[in-house]
């Protein structure tokens, strides 16, 4: 594409990720402008759920497919969660080669296409056209996964922009994006260690800044962690929600030892697909018949309940709610009921911590090896930015803290850093 030809578009950064996605447009005299959208209370965010629902509607004897993103994809599910598919995390799985399709309404919709339909829904939503756009997408470090593909993960992602019309993207690592949008505050030459925290993946960059030079940004060195947000949830799930459904249950096979029930069930409660593919009636079957001679039946008949009326995205909601109310109060209730169960309980923030401990070591490792890449010390690091709804979590925070010190640690732009870096920066290799 000709430079002439790039200059008659609008040039936008799209942050899609695990959670949420955000569209930042710059606007032509460099100011950047974010994209707002509408939730189901009317009220006005810099984000959009990377959600989307496809169901069908009967309408003049004909059936249709319709979709949904963000707060309208929820509703769309809550009308009527038997006859409407809910996707999310779909990032989560571009550098898994295992996971290549799902089935909706009995037609296999591959990954991409699941990534371009809601790229097309949601800049719809924006009043954009992909077609008018030249776009900076960004992308982790390190995709979620133990066997992640990293490759393969830019690949399909380059994919679902290009099927969703997009014919100009870029593609830029998020932590650097989010060090862009730092270096706007900065007045002297500076050493940067940038974490970036999403749903799935977490990622370090340490940059080097000097607002004077020609070329005022040098990336170091880079690492990312396979796990974030997401991770933390399930930890709630996996201690104050799987007892609930018979994970420490046991049966019995023709009246001989009791056996522990599989538990890959469970393991599914914070994987979306995972979650989905298990409704089905062989799957569904297994359940029953294991609850049939179960310690605990009702628990049991409790998880065919929740996997049955795709009760899944109820429980992440009251999952998430938990875990930033423990961001700030050192208590938080999770409350989740469905038929035939409730929970209420209180979950203390020590507990959770407690919890997580094993991937706050992992994160620092992370943070150890960016550091190590860029041939530095921690001492050597002048400031640290933080971004991305983790970082509130304050033993994400007091593990920066501790290595670096309170005065050198700031967080900023919860949400829309990595969005605004993209509209803002250029794209460069990496160290």
């Amino acid at each position: 594409m000709t430079a002439a030809k790039k200059a008659g578009k609008t040039r936008i950064g799209i942050d899609f990720g695990t959670t949420n996605s955000v569209i930042v447009i710059r606007k032509p005299d460099g100011t950047t402008q974010t994209v707002s959208f509408r939730t189901a209370d009317g009220n006005v965010t810099d984000t959009c759920r990377t959600l989307l629902s496809i169901w069908l509607e009967n309408a003049r004897n004909r059936r249709s497919i319709r979709r949904a993103v963000g707060s309208e994809a929820i509703e769309a599910y809550l009308d009527d969660p038997t006859e409407t598919r809910l996707i999310m995390s779909m990032k989560s799985y571009l550098a898994q080669e295992s996971f290549r399709e799902t089935q909706i309404f009995g037609q296999s919709v591959p990954l991409e296409i699941l990534v371009a339909t809601f790229l097309r829904e949601i800049m719809t939503l924006a009043g954009l056209s992909a077609e008018d756009c030249t776009v900076t997408v960004g992308r982790p470090v390190r995709f979620v996964g133990d066997n992640a593909d990293d490759a393969l993960g830019e690949q399909r992602l380059c994919t679902g922009f290009a099927e969703a019309g997009f014919s100009d993207v870029s593609v830029m690592l998020e932590p650097e994006a989010a060090g862009w949008r730092f270096a706007q505050r900065l007045d002297r030459p500076a050493t940067v260690l940038i974490g970036d925290f999403g749903g799935g993946t977490s990622d370090f960059s340490v940059m080097q800044f000097d607002p004077r030079a020609r070329n005022a940004t040098r990336a170091l060195g880079y690492a990312g962690v396979g796990l974030a947000g997401d991770q933390f949830d399930f930890r709630i799930i996996d201690q104050v929600v799987s007892p609930e459904l018979g994970r420490d249950s046991t049966f019995r096979i023709m009246g001989g030892t009791p056996l522990p029930v599989p538990i890959e069930w469970f393991a599914s409660l914070g994987r979306w697909h995972r979650l989905s593919l298990m409704r089905t009636p062989r799957i569904l079957n297994e359940i029953a018949e294991v609850a049939r001679t179960a310690s605990e039946p009702d628990k049991l008949k409790n998880l065919i309940e929740l996997i049955r009326e795709q009760n899944g995205q109820l429980l992440y909601t009251a999952v998430s709610e938990t875990k930033r109310a423990l961001s700030s109060a050192d208590h938080a209730t999770l409350r989740f009921a469905q038929r035939g169960m409730t929970i209420e309980r209180t979950v203390s923030r020590e507990a959770f911590e407690r919890w997580i401990a094993p991937d706050i070591t992992r994160l620092g490792e992370g943070i150890d090896l960016a550091i190590s890449r860029a041939g530095l010390t921690p001492g050597q690091i002048d400031r640290v930015f933080l971004t991305g709804g983790t970082s509130f979590v304050p033993a994400v925070r007091n593990l920066f803290i501790s290595r670096f010190g309170q005065e050198r640690v700031e967080l900023g732009g919860e949400f829309v850093s990595v969005a605004e870096g993209l509209a803002l920066a250029e794209p460069f290799p990496p160290a």
